[in-house]
């Protein structure tokens, strides 16, 4: 699935909003996202720390967390933006967020206007897959159909 071009502008647009809202006192590097659910819903989210940086919240988590809250459980994409030289790529906690609630595509972005679409799959290739994951346990079924179909 590739997210539309529309759509894409649309939750960069609200990523880049939502950064304006990051509490960064201690890296003053402000980042936004943007979770799209399945439903076409956008929940934009900042980062936020803590003098206790295991406190802090990843913007990608905060907008992940902000659908979650508001009872969604399937998403389509999360876009992520920052003041980078290059589209900003999320942490390993944040892909294992990602994984855990099925988001395939992931939307990289920078100030100066570059983006970069990603298969989650491709941007987190080792995370860690449960049989609760239902995407992981839907390509489980297919990879085992195919190996029998090849025997």
């Amino acid at each position: 699935m590739m997210i539309n071009e529309d759509i894409v502008d649309a939750m960069i647009r609200i990523a880049k909003s939502a950064r304006l809202h990051a509490y960064v006192p201690y890296s003053n590097c402000a980042i936004g996202a943007c979770a799209l659910t399945s439903d076409g819903t956008l929940y934009g989210g900042a980062t936020v720390e803590n003098a206790s940086y295991g406190l802090s919240c990843c913007a990608e988590r905060v907008a992940i967390y902000k659908a979650i809250s508001d009872s969604k459980r399937r998403f389509d994409a999360l876009a992520v933006v920052a003041d980078t030289e290059d589209p900003y790529s999320p942490c390993g906690a944040c892909c294992q967020v990602m994984v855990e609630f099925d988001i395939p595509e992931v939307i990289l972005a920078n100030l100066k206007g570059d983006i970069r679409v990603l298969m989650l799959e491709d941007l987190a290739p080792c995370a860690m897959r449960t049989k609760k994951n239902k995407k992981a346990e839907d390509k489980e079924e297919e990879k085992e159909k195919e190996d029998k179909e090849e025997e």
